[in-house]
């Protein structure tokens, strides 16, 4: 007897469980069944931001639900990280960034999160070289005569001023890491977003910049700014014409942009496995890849332990970075 009655009261208890546990997994299993916001950690008009509203438009037509982009700029990208990272982790909340995400723990002091243990990540989506340009005006067309520039500047005191997205940001840790290589003097200019100093840089506010291909070759083609080199250990596909960094005899300044999607740490796997499965099927499509190929982004979508992977050799790499150079914590 004494038996069956524990047998009855765990059935019970199984199905009080079951019961409680209903509606969270009816959810996850409709998932998607209202908006998304894709918090965006750059300004409008940029490369991410174009990106995110390509992917924020193509997942919107699959789910059937609006997916819809919500730009948070600022402060090495930890403003939008940090609204995700205290999010409710139920796919509703997502963040799209850039490779800044596993800059900002080598060169900050102190972030709100932290990069390894409050986000899911789904997908590294794409992968894009920096891109080093100049304006018109500044009197050099390769890296060896930006070097025998600055160096004459830097004699007359006269220093080259340079932009990025702002302090932590890949533009920033990348022009950093040629200007210790090349053993030069230049000055940084930290801006809100990518895009704002591309405006001044295009105005000539400031002589150079080094930013996502994505985000700077519309302006080469324009003849709005002059690219000197790209970052890379090759030539990029989409401008085979520019030499790497490394060609000009300057090895070790290689370095890339991604863009990668997040949600918070605790968010459902049922939930996380949607979410990679739609955005790696976008990416792969024919027509998107031919897209985003044209604009210099290469489609990557690796899966979530591989990207967590990724992340975390990122952030090694970036700390032996700030210790060797004289970057500087934040």
């Amino acid at each position: 007897m004494m038996k069956r009655a524990l047998t009855a009261i765990d059935l019970v208890a199984t199905g009080i469980l079951l019961i409680a546990t209903l509606p969270a997994a009816l959810a996850q299993a409709n998932y998607p069944n209202q908006a998304v916001r894709v918090i965006v950690t750059t300004a409008p008009g940029g490369g991410l931001d174009s990106f995110s509203r390509l992917a924020a438009r193509e997942l919107s037509g699959r789910a059937g639900q609006q997916f819809f982009v919500d730009n948070r700029p600022g402060a090495g990208t930890t403003i939008g990280s940090t609204v995700v990272a205290r999010a409710k982790p139920d796919g509703y909340t997502l963040l799209l960034n850039t490779s800044a995400f596993a800059i900002t723990p080598a060169i900050y002091q102190k972030i709100p999160y932290d990069a390894l243990r409050d986000f899911a990540p789904i997908t590294m989506a794409v992968s894009t070289p920096n891109l080093m340009v100049v304006h018109p005006s500044v009197p050099v067309k390769s890296i060896k005569e930006l070097i025998a520039l600055a160096k004459a500047r830097a004699a007359l005191g006269e220093p080259i001023f340079y932009a990025s997205g702002g302090n932590g940001t890949n533009g920033h840790m990348a022009t950093a890491l040629f200007v210790s290589v090349a053993q030069i003097r230049m000055t940084h200019v930290p801006y809100k977003s990518g895009s704002l100093g591309v405006i001044d840089l295009i105005a000539g506010q400031v002589a150079m910049m080094t930013d996502s291909m994505s985000s700077v070759i519309p302006q080469v083609r324009a003849g709005k700014l002059r690219a000197l080199g790209v970052t890379s250990a090759r030539r990029a596909a989409a401008a085979p014409d520019i030499p790497t960094i490394a060609e000009a005899g300057l090895p070790g300044c290689e370095s890339a942009q991604w863009y990668g999607l997040f949600a918070p740490a605790g968010t459902p796997q049922e939930i996380i496995a949607w979410l990679h499965r739609e955005a790696t099927a976008i990416l792969r499509a024919t027509n998107i890849k031919e897209r985003l190929a044209g604009d210099g982004l290469e489609v990557v979508a690796n899966s979530p332990d591989e990207f967590a992977a990724l992340i975390k050799a990122d952030i090694e790499k970036w700390t032996r970075v700030v210790k060797a150079t004289d970057i500087g914590l934040i």
